[in-house]
C-alpha cells in the first residue's frame, strides 16, 4: 500500500524526490502519512479535495480486499 501511495503522489507533483509516506500501522487499521513539498500539496488536495478523496477511496477498496482499514493523511 505504502508504494502505491508514494507512485500516486509522485505522479501527480513537480518534486516528486520530496514524495514520502510514513505508515504508522495497529491491528486493523493502518494510517499512511503523505508528506510533499509545500509547493506540491495543492497538486495532491485537488480542488475541493477531489483528487485525495480518490486517493483515499482505491486505498479504502484495496483494504477492503486485503481485510483491513486505510486511513490517508496529508501532512504539510
Amino acid at each position: 500500500m505504502k508504494t502505491l501511495i508514494v507512485e500516486m503522489a509522485k505522479a501527480l507533483v513537480d518534486m516528486p524526490e520530496e514524495v514520502s509516506v510514513n505508515e504508522v500501522d495497529g491491528e486493523r487499521t493502518a494510517v499512511f502519512e503523505l508528506r510533499v513539498d509545500k509547493s506540491d500539496i495543492g497538486k495532491v488536495i485537488g480542488k475541493h479535495g477531489n483528487t485525495a478523496r480518490a486517493m483515499r477511496t482505491i486505498l479504502s477498496a484495496a483494504g477492503t480486499k486485503l481485510g483491513k482499514r486505510y486511513v490517508l493523511e496529508i501532512l504539510e
